[in-house]
């Protein structure tokens, strides 16, 4: 996408104001939506059709992943951007770590001013107090209930009710697309861009290397399990689960070379190796300490098959070259 700067007459030069509108049923039209964000000093603005609970937004999704620094992300009201205000607040803190803002039309928030931060802040203090409301309630009405002798548990369940089976299977079924969403930041990159050229077990371990040292990590299962319900919502792309091809060794270590190269554009050989022994991967020679050289050398050796792009740092490490391939 291509940004592009607007103007709001009200405030004379701004920040690029980028628009979005949705409505939630095929009767309905963004026309209204997208004059008024125009107005607003949006040129350009991105239109949906999706309920309010519907996950599966690719317009937004695209945009979210698209918007960078100065950029600022435009809706008429907060319900046409999330789903709730956790969603909210988990897709602005989102957007300010890429540098970007949010801004509400109709609603007293907009995160390049102090008042905007401030009320968000306010809207922040708000859902942990809703959330303490509830699990306050909830303990209060389950001892109530073991005061009076009641069952606990859901009836429903308990008489085998096909009504309330699918009820608690909906619930537990979205509870653990929440816990898919507060950890996309961590899988999503690199299986969007490491699938389906190289195997599962290679991306989880490549993922794993990446996670902080007490975060629980993914199995070549469970990261499946995570793309295919990933897929399914329309968050990502079909080609993900298409079956990798088979490598022999050599070929293989120089995919997970390139793939950890090209995870950052600032990445030095040292740094390489280090994940390289993080994932304990074995040299060319069996080893499970890696030289620079060594990384040095497949990352060559990937550049010249057209697998890398530009060289790393060589910053921070040894040339010594103790292990190189053969």
């Amino acid at each position: 996408m291509r940004k592009t700067a607007c103007f709001n007459p009200a405030k004379g030069p701004a920040m690029p104001f980028i628009g979005y509108a949705r409505v939630s049923t095929d009767d309905q039209s963004t026309a209204a939506q997208a004059e008024e964000l125009r107005a607003a000093g949006c040129v350009r603005v991105h239109e949906e059709q999706a309920s309010g609970g519907d996950r599966a937004r690719p317009v937004l999704n695209r945009l979210y992943d698209r918007l960078g620094p100065g950029d600022t992300l435009v809706v008429i009201r907060l319900d046409r951007l999330a789903r709730s205000l956790s969603h909210l607040l988990e897709m602005i803190e989102g957007l300010e770590a890429k540098g970007a803002h949010f801004k509400s039309l109709r609603d007293p928030v907009d995160t390049s001013s102090p008042q905007g931060k401030f009320t968000l802040q306010v809207l922040g203090a708000a859902a942990e107090l809703e959330r303490a409301l509830i699990r306050e309630r909830t303990m209060a009405g389950l001892k109530s209930a073991r005061a009076k002798g009641r069952i606990g548990g859901n009836p429903g369940l308990r008489s085998k009710d096909a009504a309330a089976i699918r009820k608690v299977q909906a619930a537990r079924d979205e509870a653990l697309f929440r816990r898919l969403e507060d950890t996309a930041q961590d899988w999503v990159p690199e299986v969007r861009r490491l699938r389906p050229d190289m195997p599962w077990e290679d991306v989880a371990r490549i993922v794993n290397a990446r996670l902080p040292a007490d975060a629980e990590p993914w199995s070549r299962e469970r990261l499946i399990r995570a793309a295919k319900r990933y897929v399914r919502e329309g968050l990502l792309e079909g080609r993900v689960l298409e079956r990798a091809r088979r490598r022999d060794p050599d070929d293989r270590l120089l995919a997970v070379v390139a793939a950890i190269a090209g995870s950052a554009p600032d990445i030095t050989l040292k740094q390489v190796a280090d994940r390289l022994e993080t994932m304990r991967e074995r040299t060319p020679r069996g080893r499970t300490k890696w030289s620079v050289s060594s990384v040095k050398m497949l990352m060559d050796r990937a550049r010249a098959r057209g697998l890398l792009g530009t060289a790393c740092s060589e910053e921070g490490g040894s040339e010594t070259p103790d292990d190189s391939l053969p």
